[in-house]
């Protein structure tokens, strides 16, 4: 069976903005939804949660999260199974009280979302006036009690062009990482203007290259699995190819992640609206191990040019566009500009023992504790650290090098070993 690596919970359609883009089409703070997930279903789907993986990370957002009473007790119930918690937000709600009570409960981290380095833009973007002053300050409160966070900033036409300045952001803010989001137009997003697809592949291009150039901070597409099609015809020797397709940087719906919505619907991804099962109706373990469209996604028998591109082991495509778009789940990514060219099927990067790189029982045992979600890019990251040094093995000097080389003085608690 396929380990869960990520599961989004949708725990509300309430929120106190009106995105232009939002996959939700999240209702505001007064249209409350009284067939939303209790407590008890949410903290119930945690306990099955657990058998479906090692370390499972588990993503609440919305709508916004932070409107609901219980979240602090859903954190608490997840921390105290061992899953990896965290938070999707928009950012205005974290008070300097309210992150205090979050890193209480066990939040590991909070995954915030800027659009614009204008606060016009980003207002204008999220449908509030004064929006990214309060996620600014939110920003500062995450900072200074020491609550990781990450940017969350969503890629169009308008604001494509604030890559760099947002990477300035990201690192002088502390944030530890900056995924970049590439809009899937699904709820109100289907009626907002996505970047163009060949602007899509500057963007990605951009990324790869600011990546090679920012070792202090990770830089990471989402719903973008092309990505790793991008990074490959930049530089095939690249250390940065050693993680590809389903088990690293290509699209993961329903192979290692899944979405509960606020009523318990359970789908491959945000962006694709059916739903496989309830958990109202059905155990999230089965569905989770044999729901159909799952099973398809991991064995994809793709359409099109998707089904005859090279690339198709590392990428495949995104699967929720041929959705949205009206078509089947195994239909060509609209998205993608490549023309297959007819060659032989490029196979994934075989892992290190054929790279010559090897790890130390002590620095396998301090990787062992790092949530799984994040283990492969951790692995990859120190991997090809060791490589640039000329040296074979990592070892626990690396691991700590590495943080120091990330987070300098605001180095976080690592786990024992």
């Amino acid at each position: 069976m396929n380990d869960l690596l990520l599961l989004a919970i949708n725990l509300t359609r309430r929120c106190n903005l009106a995105c232009a883009h939002c996959y939700l089409d999240a209702d505001t703070l007064h249209h409350g939804n009284d067939n939303e997930l209790t407590t008890e279903e949410v903290c119930h789907l945690l306990d099955e949660v657990v058998d479906c993986g090692d370390g499972t990370m588990v993503v609440l957002t919305g709508g916004e999260p932070l409107v609901r009473r219980d979240l602090e007790d859903i954190i608490s119930h997840g921390t105290q199974l061992g899953l990896a918690m965290v938070v999707g937000t928009n950012g205005m709600m974290l008070t300097e009280r309210r992150v205090a009570s979050l890193k209480q409960s066990g939040l590991l981290g909070a995954g915030i979302s800027v659009d614009s380095l204008d606060a016009k833009k980003h207002d204008n973007f999220r449908g509030q006036t004064g929006a990214w002053e309060k996620t600014m300050a939110g920003i500062e409160q995450c900072r200074q009690q020491q609550l990781s966070f990450q940017i969350h900033f969503t890629v169009t036409d308008n604001n494509a062009d604030e890559l760099a300045a947002m990477i300035d952001f990201a690192r002088s803010s502390g944030a530890r990482v900056l995924n970049i989001f590439f809009l899937v137009c699904t709820g109100r997003g289907e009626s907002f203007t996505d970047i163009k697809p060949e602007r899509y592949e500057q963007v990605l291009a951009e990324i790869i290259e600011a990546q090679k150039h920012t070792p202090d901070l990770i830089i990471r597409p989402r719903c973008a699995p092309h990505f790793k099609r991008v990074a490959l015809q930049k530089d095939p020797d690249s250390l940065l190819n050693r993680i590809s397709g389903q088990e690293g940087d290509g699209c993961i719906a329903g192979t290692h992640y899944c979405r509960v919505t606020p009523e318990g619907g359970i789908t491959a991804c945000p962006y694709i609206e059916d739903e496989v099962g309830s958990i109202r109706q059905t155990s999230f373990t089965d569905t989770w191990n044999h729901a159909q469209d799952f099973l398809r996604l991991r064995k994809p028998e793709l359409n099109g040019a998707c089904g005859k591109c090279e690339y198709r082991q590392l990428c495949g495509g995104c699967r929720a566009r041929p959705v949205a778009a009206g078509n089947d789940l195994m239909d060509a990514d609209p998205w993608c500009t490549y023309v297959p060219q007819g060659g032989a099927v490029i196979e994934p990067y075989i892992e290190t023992a054929a790279a010559g790189i090897y790890w130390s029982q002590q620095a396998e045992k301090r990787l062992g504790k790092i949530p799984q979600f994040l283990r492969k890019m951790i692995k990859k990251r120190a991997e090809a650290y060791v490589a640039e040094l000329g040296e074979y093995e990592v070892t626990t000097k690396h691991l700590s090098a590495l943080t120091s080389r990330r987070f300098g003085n605001n180095t976080p608690r690592r786990p024992s070993v």
